[in-house]
Parts: C-alpha cells; structure tokens; sequence
C-alpha cells in the first residue's frame, strides 16, 4: 500500500541534504516533492497573474535555485492566494491542477489529511521547506528515518 510522508525543514540546506540521502537510498523524482517560497530577491519584478501559463499554471521568467535541482518537474508557481512557490517533484502537477484550493488542497488532493495540510500550508508561508514522499509502506518508514536524521520536523506519514 502506498503511503505519503510529509515533513517541514527548517531551511533549504536540511531539506537539500535530505532529498540528497532520498537519492542515495534509492529515492526517485517520482517519490519526492519539495515545497518552498520563492526567496525575495530570486525575481527582479513583481508577478503577477499575467505572467502564468495557464495551461499548466507555472510562472514565467523565474529564477529557481538550488532546490529545483533536486528533483524533476520543478518550476515556479504563483498559488493564487499564497504568491509565488518553489515546486518539484509529482506534487507541483497536483498543485497546478489545485490553483483554487491553494497549497493545502493540493496537499489533500495528495493524500494528506486537511489540518495536517494546512498546518504545512502555514509552515511554507514562515518560510519553511515541505519535503512529501509518496512510496510504499516499507519505503515511507525507511524515508521517515531519513527525514528525521536530517533535519525533518513533524514527520507524519499518511
């Protein structure tokens, strides 16, 4: 059965190290998503929804960073509501599919219950990272373990 874990950094570099431990251990970009706001200062302009393609709800133009490397499908969306997010891995194509629901529908229509959605929600908007791992059981504990060795804060599994 497959599971979903969720889990907040506390900053980029944690959630880099262990989306780079996933990896080692087998992890792949079809299991790992990464959540973040996009930093002040990574766009010299201010978007607007004009500059969304509103195909598949990306933003235009924007400058990603060291995250998006670290998983594939990243790219920038503007989450009407919330602004501008960092997004990589399977959960950025439920998320541009969820532009009305915000962060925490996308993360409900993934599989995470309501108040912990929007717990995390709330934990994006501090400027925290989201690390959300969908795999089966076995693997979700071993990510679990991961998670907590580098750095993961509340790390649930669904």
């Amino acid at each position: 059965m497959e599971k979903t874990v969720v889990a907040y950094y506390n900053s980029r570099d944690d959630a880099e190290q262990s989306v780079r431990a996933l990896r080692e251990r087998g992890f792949g970009d079809n299991e790992i998503s990464i959540l973040a706001r996009e930093e002040e200062g990574q766009e010299n302009r201010e978007l607007s929804y004009e500059d969304q393609n509103l195909t598949d709800g990306t933003v235009t133009g924007g400058t990603i960073g060291g995250l998006a490397g670290l998983a594939m499908g990243a790219g920038a969306l503007l989450i009407p509501g919330f602004g501008p997010i960092i997004a990589a891995g399977p959960l950025a194509g439920v998320l541009t599919g969820a532009l009305t629901g915000g962060v925490a529908g996308g993360l409900v229509d993934y599989g995470i219950p309501e108040e912990t959605s929007q717990r995390m929600e709330q934990h994006l908007d501090e400027g925290r990272v989201l690390a959300v791992i969908k795999a089966n059981e076995d693997k979700a504990m071993e990510a679990m373990e991961i998670m907590d060795h580098t750095g993961g804060r509340s790390i649930e599994m669904h």
